[in-house]
């Protein structure tokens, strides 16, 4: 099998945007905790406790989405050097690492998107709760 210089290269745009869209998944849910901390510190309720303990662990599952994405490209990067250098078999072995990264990245994406849209149907049943109450 051959590998050409500019394969890895492909990763570049692909991962550039997704650590984009990461890090814009980060700061949103940091502005919402900043948020809900002080209405935490104003009310004590044990509702936003949970809704801050579940925004942490996103906050974790980001850190490691954008770390695999990172070493993606990082990867990607050092493969390119190595295959310009001519080291065929560990540029391919590089990439192939550099491609288990990003499905790592993605999977762990996948599961943090899994756990909002939970999040989110929470809210949405509480409205639907207090509309059948009344």
């Amino acid at each position: 099998m051959t590998l050409h210089i500019e394969t890895p290269a492909l990763l570049f745009s692909a991962t550039s945007l997704i650590l984009l869209a990461y890090t814009n998944r980060f700061l949103t849910i940091a502005q919402i905790i900043r948020k809900l901390k002080k209405t935490y510190d104003e009310e004590e309720s044990k509702s936003v406790l949970l809704e801050i303990k579940n925004l942490n662990l996103r906050l974790t599952l980001i850190r490691y989405m954008q770390m695999f994405g990172v070493l993606c490209l990082f990867l990607s990067v050092f493969a390119m050097l190595l295959l310009f250098m001519d080291q065929q078999v560990l540029g391919i072995y590089l990439f192939g690492l550099s491609l288990l990264a990003l499905l790592v990245s993605l999977g762990i994406s996948f599961w943090e998107i899994s756990i909002s849209i939970d999040a989110l149907r929470l809210h949405l049943s509480d409205l639907t709760e207090k509309k059948e109450d009344k």
